[in-house]
């Protein structure tokens, strides 16, 4: 036996007699296997400096549920748009629906996927490309670029036009036969590409597999409508909003957003992102004629500067953020204080990486999309606690809202989503004309969109 590779008995004997020789490791093991890693390692100290009161705050309507699908960057968007309508009419509460989007997203992805497929039809087919392109063609997951092409393209409707079904609520059968027929479809464009059938036949192809699309998802979903009625009461009862609008013209005249003026901010501090310069992730996007995503990469100090101020303005904010870290989720509440897993084990382990490195290792990435609503500043104005609207229902955590710690959010927020007027001038012509660098597909910042 080889002693410098190999785990030997001598080593397990001295493991045990380290671990047994602590009292502390002996109430720990038995702390964590009764109860579990986060409730052994839970402060209360830290929880208790989660209270839900704020300096700066918005007022949303009842609290929405993505419930089973992963839609979290589609309720995020729908809530920053709500929020406008809510406050324009002086309604009690209103939602948008999500079902509507989650159909053309399905439907756009799908175009996106075989357009890619297209593009690759001479690149190996085990290669790391083709077989990322494969492994999840139309997950439910997004990003607030892709979000704003839909809107752009089809506008929105209320809930009650286009309501939840039995495969809006819990999308995995739905997702799991559309991939079946996406890689199925994907192996006939390339067999067909193999055998000589030159590109026009190959688009040719690609339409009617487009026209089966549409045939699942309006099974699964319903059709979109093409028009509805609207109905809208306000807090007194009183009739605030009635007529007849297409998806197009309620978003435009109704919800009234400028989304081009929404731009994407990200912090991502490590080498291949230099701060101060735009970037876009290969292949990622899902309505072809609109592009992709476009990032702006700066210090995290300026992504909650900005969100503070457009909090100020009475404005939510969407944000990116990697959810699972340091997060009691019953109690609704991420903080890196009110979690010490490093002092249950007795060694680092949380802490073992700083922000640059677990983004490196992928140990972190974004992971769910959610709003701000309110923030909490010190006596110099710098935020310690922030609000957040989560679309787990309002039985999750505190009816249905979460509360953010500033030094969490320093570890595990990545992207805001800020009317560019809050940009310096620097920062806006950045955005809007420097050339953004490509990365890799399978990047950290382009998580969110395969997720679940």
């Amino acid at each position: 036996m080889d002693e410098m590779t190999s785990v030997t008995v001598d080593d397990l004997a001295s493991a045990h007699d380290q671990f047994r020789s602590e009292r502390v490791n002996i109430v720990a093991k038995n702390a964590v296997s009764s109860n579990g890693i986060t409730a052994a390692a839970r402060v209360p100290e830290g929880v208790a400096a989660n209270a839900l009161t704020f300096d700066v705050e918005v007022k949303q309507g009842d609290r929405c549920d993505q419930q089973r699908s992963g839609r979290c960057w589609m309720f995020a968007s729908l809530n920053t748009m709500r929020y406008r309508v809510i406050h324009r009419y002086d309604l009690k509460t209103f939602e948008l629906s999500q079902t509507y989007p989650l159909f053309w997203d399905k439907l756009e992805k799908s175009n996106w996927f075989f357009e890619n497929i297209l593009d690759t039809l001479d690149e190996p087919l085990d290669g790391r490309l083709v077989s990322y392109l494969l492994m999840a063609p139309v997950g439910d997951g997004g990003q607030w670029d892709m979000f704003r092409s839909l809107v752009k393209k089809y506008g929105v409707v209320p809930k009650e036009a286009m309501p939840e079904t039995a495969c809006s609520r819990n999308t995995r059968e739905m997702d799991s036969c559309l991939t079946r027929y996406l890689r199925g479809a994907a192996k006939r464009l390339r067999q067909s590409h193999e055998a000589g059938v030159c590109r026009e036949d190959l688009e040719e192809m690609k339409k009617e597999m487009m026209g089966d699309v549409y045939h699942l998802l309006a099974t699964c979903l319903g059709e979109p409508p093409a028009s509805f009625e609207v109905r809208l009461r306000d807090k007194n009862d009183k009739l605030a909003l009635s007529g007849t609008y297409t998806p197009q013209e309620f978003f435009a005249s109704v919800v009234d957003m400028n989304v081009d003026d929404y731009v994407s901010l990200i912090s991502a501090p490590t080498v291949d992102k230099p701060f101060g310069h735009t970037y876009t992730v290969s292949r990622l996007g899902n309505v072809i004629e609109d592009g992709g995503v476009r990032y702006l990469n700066l210090p995290i100090e300026r992504l909650k500067e900005c969100a503070v101020a457009q909090l100020r303005d009475n404005l939510p904010v969407w944000f990116g953020c990697d959810v699972g870290q340091s997060y009691l989720r019953e109690e609704g509440i991420m903080d890196t204080a009110a979690l010490d897993v490093d002092a249950l084990f007795g060694f680092e382990v949380e802490g073992c990486m700083d922000r640059a490195e677990r983004l490196d290792y992928g140990e972190s990435l974004m992971t769910h999309a959610m709003v701000l609503e309110g923030v909490n500043l010190d006596a110099e104005g710098h935020p310690t606690l922030w609000k957040v609207e989560n679309s787990w229902g309002a039985d999750h955590g505190r009816n249905g809202f979460d509360t953010l710690s500033d030094p969490w959010f320093n570890e595990y927020v990545y992207q805001v989503v800020v009317d560019k007027k809050y940009l310096s001038d620097e920062e806006r012509a950045t955005y809007e004309t420097e050339e953004p660098t490509v990365l890799a597909p399978w990047d950290p910042m382009g998580s969110l969109a395969r997720a679940r």
